[in-house]
């Protein structure tokens, strides 16, 4: 076991890390205290929808020089760190980042995402082809899995691709897409019908000029990130597009979706970690009744309660992350990690904005960009109630 006066938190001492987990840690901390000071990746930055695109862009280019997307990807001959994507790194690498800037998660994280397919089930030409310029930051990708009436229930994708002589042709609409409107390119998943049900879909790669893909809406949301529905209008893709074999598609996705779903628990875990920072330098800080807020006892169970659900999120999180990079499979426990992360942290930085009063809800506040950063990682990639459903079935197949 390391020092404990070492200059890594007290949790990297836990058995899931090594020690190049603990060095990797310092340096990513290191990096974002230089790097993410920048005036832009504060909470008061300019929320418009053009100067959030022009900084998710930044902030993708400014990763892929620091090296750290590097670890989004697999494969050493394609620029990635190491060729298994180490999933504690991973992990780190979300939690960190969320805990100093949520648009810089958001950049990474969709960087890994909208690549996961081309790492796992690529051809070494499309490898070739797309995860280098990924890794440096040059490229933006998306993950195009949702429709306006297939979100949880992927078994009801309408997005069709007709076989042509050459290729396919895709018609249809995916909405809810993250980098959408900014992507270089689209992984794409549509119905070819070798099967009913979830057993017909198959995964594309749609770069972003291809003839036939239009930005038919941006979607606004709570904490502003690209967001937007694409339409398919008679759009040609080759067939050296297609990742893994047709009628491939779902289990390309799940396979996607298992490597960052417990990374999704990491960002939940950084933004938990920041409103309990936050709101402990409050509670020293803040003057009440002539003595400070963390005097009051009331103070003092709300911290210990904020603490002690991060800790608990935390040990679920990187017992999957451990787990995966043992081989091991996590469907149950990536869900566990997935659901009490996101539901603890809402309820961790609900408490934060409720111990800085009127403070808490004023705009450009920490802990309220964090209120709004949070409520999404309860539905994107497995909404709750889906991780309770994926625990149950496990449990019950005995």
């Amino acid at each position: 076991m390391s020092d404990r006066s070492a200059t890594h938190p007290p949790e990297l001492d836990w058995p899931f890390f090594d020690n190049s987990h603990r060095d990797f840690k310092v340096r990513l901390d290191a990096w974002c205290n230089a790097s993410l000071a920048h005036p832009h990746a504060t909470s008061h930055h300019d929320e418009s929808r053009d100067a959030v695109d022009a900084e998710c862009i930044r902030l993708v280019r400014l990763l892929g020089s620091g090296g750290w997307l590097q670890h989004a990807v697999s494969g050493t001959a394609y620029g990635a760190a190491s060729d298994v994507i180490d999933t504690r790194q991973l992990c780190l690498l979300r939690e960190t980042l969320a805990f100093h800037n949520g648009l810089s998660d958001f950049a990474f994280a969709m960087q890994g995402l909208g690549t996961g397919a081309i790492s796992l089930m690529g051809t070494a030409d499309q490898k070739q082809r797309y995860l280098p310029r990924v890794a440096a930051g040059q490229a933006l990708s998306a993950f195009a899995l949702s429709e306006p009436e297939a979100g949880s229930d992927v078994a009801a994708m309408q997005c069709s691709a007709t076989t042509t002589a050459d290729g396919y042709v895709l018609n249809g609409r995916k909405t809810w897409i993250s980098n959408g409107g900014i992507a270089d390119f689209y992984v794409v998943f549509a119905r070819t019908g070798e099967a009913p049900g979830a057993r017909g879909i198959t995964a594309f790669i749609v770069d972003a000029d291809t003839p036939g893909l239009s930005i038919e809406e941006r979607i606004d949301v709570v904490a502003p990130h690209p967001l937007a529905t694409l339409k398919f209008d008679h759009c040609k893709v080759p067939a050296h597009q297609r990742i893994g074999e047709a009628g491939q598609g779902f289990k390309v996705a799940m396979a996607t979706l298992d490597v960052f779903r417990t990374s999704v628990a990491a960002a939940a875990l950084g933004f938990g970690r920041r409103a309990l920072h936050e709101s402990i330098a409050w509670a020293r800080s803040r003057k009440m009744f002539g003595q400070n807020l963390g005097d009051f006892q009331i103070t003092q169970t709300k911290i210990a309660q904020m603490a002690t659900m991060l800790d608990a999120a935390t040990l679920l999180t990187y017992r999957a992350a451990w787990l995966r990079d043992q081989g091991g499979r996590i469907t149950r426990e990536a869900a566990m990690a997935k659901m009490t992360a996101t539901e603890n942290a809402q309820q961790i930085i609900d408490m934060a904005v409720q111990m800085h009063g009127g403070m808490g809800v004023k705009k450009g506040v920490m802990v309220e960009s964090l209120y709004r950063e949070i409520r999404a990682l309860r539905i994107y990639e497995g909404a709750t109630e889906v991780q309770q459903l994926i625990i149950g079935k496990d449990l019950l197949k005995g």
